[in-house]
């Protein structure tokens, strides 16, 4: 369950609540789950009881023990525990919501992530006539396509004067500018360079995007991304895959369960690519306008954390190929997948071999 799909179940189990006469509210458009904090438990924790207190006339705490019992009847749902002055703490089943991920993942492809939350809506986009604006107004358009939305770029600065209709959506984009033309870099690492750093901050234009290094972020992006193409080339050549009506995609089970580290890691990452991915929807909200940054952090923790994955994935020595080798296998390829799935949102290549 993806932290987008536990915010509907908490938005379900409002709505029910209401329906029920439990709580006189008007049902929330969203909420927001989140890692517990100090003192919390559990793997996701929300502050909606706090939230709807107020309009619901009554203390969090008796929100919090209304709500709890509606939400711990959501499939996926093993625990909602209620901490300090209401907070809702929930605790999933792991192995299940994991097998879902990685299935999920495997059967969308590279539109895992992608929603209609913002179907139908336009966003005009105003930019100067520069090559960084010009990217990242590129980036925020594909994410927003997404999304189900749709973005126009509009360039030069007199459009900022022009009267604003009512039914138009309009940010205006003015990044930190290159300090040089990246053209020499090429088109892959030219735009890395200009869209990895925050918008307010100076992007670097140097040769060491180019360099084949652990030292280079996008290297190492691609390479996982290539590595978990290897894996998957070399499990064919000893029999085993994981498509196939004997295959059960499970959660990766020992030497690496759910719990270890490690994988619950990549785990979270996978559940959070489509928040990432969702947070380019705010438009006009300047702070959108970072998403093709946060996104492009968000791919080298998912690289970083498959890399770790990887040497576990098939059979050493007299092994011979299991159910826990498939399952490995499985959630490599649904993270090569959502590697590949954030390079073609930032318009750089993904390429199998490196």
């Amino acid at each position: 369950m993806t932290p987008v799909e536990l915010s509907r179940s908490v938005l379900h189990a409002v709505r029910c609540a209401v329906d029920d006469g439990e709580l006189n509210v008007v049902v929330p458009s969203r909420v927001v789950v989140g890692r517990p904090g100090p003192g919390g438990r559990g793997d996701y924790a929300t502050n909606v009881a706090l939230q709807l207190a107020r309009p619901a006339g009554q203390p969090p705490l008796r929100v919090a023990a209304l709500l709890r019992a509606y939400l711990a009847r959501e499939a996926g749902v093993t625990d909602v525990e209620i901490t300090g002055p209401g907070f809702l703490n929930i605790s999933l089943d792991r192995a299940a919501t994991s097998a879902a991920l990685v299935r999920r993942i495997l059967r969308e492809g590279l539109r895992y992530g992608h929603t209609d939350a913002v179907a139908g809506r336009v966003f005009v986009l105003c930019v100067p006539y520069e090559v960084r604006a010009e990217v990242l107004a590129d980036v925020l358009a594909r994410m927003v396509g997404s999304q189900g939305g749709r973005v126009e770029v509009r360039h030069g600065g007199a459009v900022k004067l022009e009267p604003v209709p009512a039914s138009e959506e309009r940010a205006l984009l003015r990044p930190v500018p290159a300090p040089e033309d990246p053209a020499f870099l090429g088109p892959d690492a030219a735009r890395w360079a200009l869209l990895h750093p925050a918008p307010h901050d100076r992007p670097r234009i140097t040769a060491d995007h180019l360099v084949q290094r652990e030292s280079n972020p996008l290297f190492r992006i691609r390479y996982a991304h290539a590595r978990t193409r290897a894996v998957s080339r070399n499990a064919a050549d000893l029999g085993f895959t994981t498509t196939g009506p004997e295959t059960d995609v499970k959660a990766p089970d020992t030497p690496h369960t759910p719990d270890t580290p490690g994988v619950q890691q990549l785990l979270a990452l996978l559940a959070d690519h489509p928040r990432v991915l969702a947070t380019a929807a705010a438009l006009p909200h300047a702070d959108a306008q970072a998403a093709p940054s946060r996104l492009t952090r968000h791919l080298l923790a998912l690289a970083d954390a498959t890399l770790v994955h990887l040497p576990a994935v098939l059979p050493r020595g007299d092994e011979k190929p299991s159910a826990a080798h498939r399952s490995r296998l499985a959630l490599a390829e649904a993270a090569g997948t959502v590697l590949a799935g954030g390079l073609s949102l930032l318009g750089i290549d993904a390429p199998d071999h490196l």
